[in-house]
């Protein structure tokens, strides 16, 4: 088979760190899919529909920090289009290819299936431009070039990018890359170097007090080892918000919890509010993970790192990277350290439990317990997410949600993109039910795939989350009661997966002791109180409410 267009963006998607390929069939990109088939290191993994494996993507690339989607053209991109969105707004590298019609058809306007029928083939093209950071319509002439520069942008900037692949355009005959694909590693201009090391030096020395703050963008600028570094060498007091869980070793002294604002549990708050200096690092204030904007840290008592620009006090340096500025960052607290004092706080344990009762205090103490070093752990936003904020993760976690996009059901998904992209790790899913019926197919590509996750479908009876903010007995947050336990079996022939419902606190840990070292698709439903939640997720939905209704 000669080499062509669709080969040459499958070895280029290979050399980024991508090993498969999410996305659904169509006819505009079934002669590209043949290509996927019969290449030697990229495999193909169909999804119950483009949302979903939109969805997975995102969770993959959360792993393994870039990621592949395909899906046909108008209709298939466009149910797809939402997962492409969360991973714009929570910063994932995610290049969705878009078979689309052939080029002669599109230069003679044909009125074509999947197409909105006015000879218009660039209605959806404009609409991904929204939510993507590099966009190209491929041609025969242009393909290489374009490719390379959409996934350079895309994973330069840690956003989605968006490859029109007309059909015939697929087969157009290409040459093998010579070099490997370039991405230039940003430096700052020495003379804001310098200013920034002056102004940094000086407001560290005027500090009788200093603490961390880092947050997911530091996790997507790939500052985890850089940030652990930094604080083996100079102990701070230190502590992530809801978005970048499982950045720090959550068990090491000094971790102090999770910070959310007014909501955060007194010795976080007193601690980080409390510290003269704050140093926060890839960190943005969202309504939900600050139970409304109630974070207390003033410009003037930080140092504001973000992935272009750091901020001093009120004063901005442009143009300086994120890794440059935490070394500075790291090296001038070293020499500082000695002044200032340190502590042996740890996160805030979780009350024991007296009562045998099954609620959501029961249930998040006994998933404390069942976690274990090197999880991934996934938390759909709602009581799952808003629980889980207060565990303190074992050493080696990986936690992902989704509380800046939002979008219920994402987790169930992107827990089989993270178990594509880890095989050998044990993932934990953490689901509430109203979230679980918007994606639940992906039960049986999960099993199609042989994975063996281990998932806890948490049934209080319907958007609890929603119960909590308005209408708790109206009917719109309601849904249809479900036999969750006999799903697995429904969607998959040969269904090899283990299932319990549990509704009292002594099932759920017996449970939880058969299903720690599952060797099979394992679903744990849990029965909970219709009117129960995690009590950050109370300030949370009380903050909401007032904002909806025009007081905040």
């Amino acid at each position: 088979m000669r080499y062509c267009v669709a080969d040459y963006l499958l070895d280029r998607l290979n050399e980024c760190g991508v090993a498969h390929l999410f996305g659904v069939p169509g006819d505009y990109n079934l002669q590209f899919l043949d290509h996927v088939i019969e290449h030697p290191t990229l495999a193909w993994v169909g999804c119950a529909n483009e949302l979903n494996a939109a969805y997975a993507a995102d969770g993959y690339a959360r792993c393994k920090g870039a990621a592949a989607l395909l899906t046909t053209f108008g209709v298939g991109e466009l149910s797809a289009v939402n997962g492409v969105a969360g991973s714009y707004a929570e910063y994932l590298p995610v290049i969705h290819i878009v078979g689309s019609p052939s080029l002669a058809a599109q230069q003679r306007g044909e009125l074509l299936h999947h197409t909105l029928g006015d000879g218009d083939f660039q209605h959806f093209s404009r609409m991904a431009k929204e939510v993507t950071v590099a966009q190209a319509a491929l041609t025969p002439e242009n393909a290489c070039y374009e490719i390379d520069r959409v996934l350079r942008e895309s994973l330069a900037r840690h956003r989605p990018g968006y490859l029109l692949l007309p059909s015939d355009v697929a087969e157009a005959p290409a040459t093998k890359p010579a070099h490997p694909l370039e991405i230039r590693t940003p430096h700052g201009e020495s003379a804001v170097v310098e200013s920034f090391r002056k102004a940094a030096q000086a407001k560290l020395a005027e500090s009788r007090s200093v603490a961390l703050l880092a947050d997911f963008l530091a996790l997507r600028y790939g500052q985890q080892k850089a940030l652990q570094q930094w604080i083996d060498d100079t102990p701070l007091p230190h502590a992530t918000l809801l978005m970048g869980k499982g950045l720090f070793d959550e068990g090491q002294q000094g971790f102090i919890g999770t910070y959310s604002g007014a909501a955060s549990e007194e010795g976080i708050k007193s601690t980080l509010e409390g510290a003269e200096l704050v140093v926060c690092v890839g960190v943005r204030f969202t309504d939900t993970i600050t139970a409304g904007f109630t974070q207390k840290l003033s410009a003037q008592q930080t140092i504001d790192v973000q992935p272009n620009a750091t901020r001093i006090g009120e004063r901005w340096f442009s143009g300086l990277p994120m890794a440059q500025a935490v070394e500075m960052l790291h090296q001038l607290c070293k020499r500082q350290a000695s002044h200032w004092p340190t502590t042996r706080q740890k996160p805030p344990a979780l009350p024991d439990c007296e009562s045998g009762t099954l609620d959501q205090h029961a249930l998040w103490l006994a998933v404390q317990n069942f976690l274990q070093p090197g999880d991934i752990v996934l938390a759909d936003q709602g009581t799952a997410a808003f629980g889980a904020a207060t565990l303190t993760l074992p050493a080696g976690t990986t936690f992902i949600a989704q509380p800046l996009w939002g979008s219920i059901g994402y987790t169930l998904p992107a827990a089989f993109g993270a178990q594509t992209a880890c095989p050998n790790r044990r993932v934990v899913l953490l689901i509430g039910d109203g979230s679980a019926q918007l994606t639940v197919q992906e039960l049986g590509s999960m099993q199609r795939d042989g994975q063996k996750p281990i998932i806890f479908l948490l049934n209080n009876d319907g958007y609890t989350v929603e119960r909590a903010i308005h209408g708790a007995e109206q009917r719109y947050n309601d849904i249809a009661p479900w036999d969750w336990t006999q799903l697995p079996q429904a969607l998959h022939l040969n269904c090899q997966a283990q299932c319990w419902r549990v509704t009292e606190r002594v099932q759920l840990e017996a449970v939880m002791k058969k299903a720690a070292n599952a060797e099979r698709l394992t679903l744990i439903e849990v029965v909970l109180p219709k009117q129960d939640i995690p009590e950050l997720l109370q300030a949370v939905t009380s903050s909401l409410a007032r904002r909806n209704s025009g007081e905040g």
